[in-house]
């Protein structure tokens, strides 16, 4: 097992993560990929229902090289403990139980599961990657949706900007359980995300590390903008970079100066309908978000 600190310099030439089905641009694939490249072969994956699931686990193809399962869409939490109880019981060391589900999956259906598994101080790893909708069943609304964005079931109109609720603050729900390490990441910032995985994979507990991760087919957007579009989204403060550990929160990037909200969000087609008071309301959200982290946060 692999415990030293991964850099672009260092990292593997080995692919966990291949031959894949999915789409061109897809942040989620990037997520996966890099996450099997810092924990290595002794590497057991579950992930629920989602993209993840469909591109990686095509009869006859298997995209994954460590040992991966498909779980119940509920239940990564749950598998990933008793995946951890089975190597305990064989008696099998040195290995990473590490589960991959998206937004929808980890803030709705699977939240009950992960919360359980949080509580018992599972050795597991969990990784969210947060394309923020149903992508893989047809771009439906999840929990995590920003307000604003354009899906099958928050479609825009005169009377709706589309989805009207905020993202849910899940990186801070997780936090509340006094989890041993929880982060959150882009695949826009690649170095901040192996530096998050190179720690996860020191810690006796749960982490959790939830990472922004772009979607060309969902958003709307060109495939090879999605790393730029990821930064941004952090650049503009829309998305942010934090950790907590030992009981205290810590912001690991504080742009001094944002990057515009409306030029970001309108390369966008899930946000192309909207109207200026629309990004006033995103950009209200946003300001008092920060002033809240700045307040309190290291």
């Amino acid at each position: 097992m692999n415990n030293k600190r991964i850099t672009v310099k260092n990292m593997t030439d080995k692919e966990y993560f291949f031959g894949h089905k999915a789409c061109a641009g897809c942040g989620g694939s990037l997520a996966v990929r890099l996450a099997l490249k810092v924990f290595g072969d002794r590497t057991f994956a579950a992930l629920p229902a989602g993209c993840m699931s469909a591109v990686g686990f095509i009869y006859p193809q298997m995209a994954f090289l460590n040992n991966a399962i498909i779980s119940t869409f509920p239940g990564t939490g749950s598998m990933l403990s008793g995946m951890r109880a089975g190597l305990d019981a064989l008696g099998i060391k040195d290995t990473h139980v590490v589960g991959f589900a998206g937004d929808g999956g980890t803030a709705d259906i699977g939240l009950q599961a992960l919360s359980g598994a949080i509580d018992r101080e599972e050795k597991i790893i969990y990784i969210c990657y947060d394309n923020e909708a149903y992508m893989n069943t047809g771009v439906q609304k999840s929990s995590l949706t920003p307000y604003g964005a354009r899906t099958t079931t928050s479609p825009a109109g005169e009377n709706l900007p589309g989805s009207v609720m905020h993202k849910k603050n899940l990186f801070e729900i997780v936090a509340a359980h006094d989890i041993a390490y929880a982060a959150t990441a882009s695949v826009g910032y690649p170095q901040d995300y192996l530096n998050k995985l190179s720690k996860a994979a020191l810690v006796e507990g749960t982490s959790y590390i939830h990472i922004y991760a772009t979607c060309p087919t969902g958003w709307g957007t060109p495939t090879e903008t999605s790393v730029s579009l990821a930064k941004e989204a952090v650049d503009s403060g829309l998305w942010y970079l934090a950790e907590y550990e030992n009981g205290e929160f810590t912001l690991n990037r504080r742009p001094k100066e944002f990057f515009p909200v409306k030029e970001h969000l309108l390369k966008q087609g899930r946000f192309k309908h909207l109207k200026d008071s629309d990004i006033r309301i995103i950009e209200e959200a946003r300001d008092k978000k920060w002033k809240r982290m700045l307040e309190h946060w290291k």
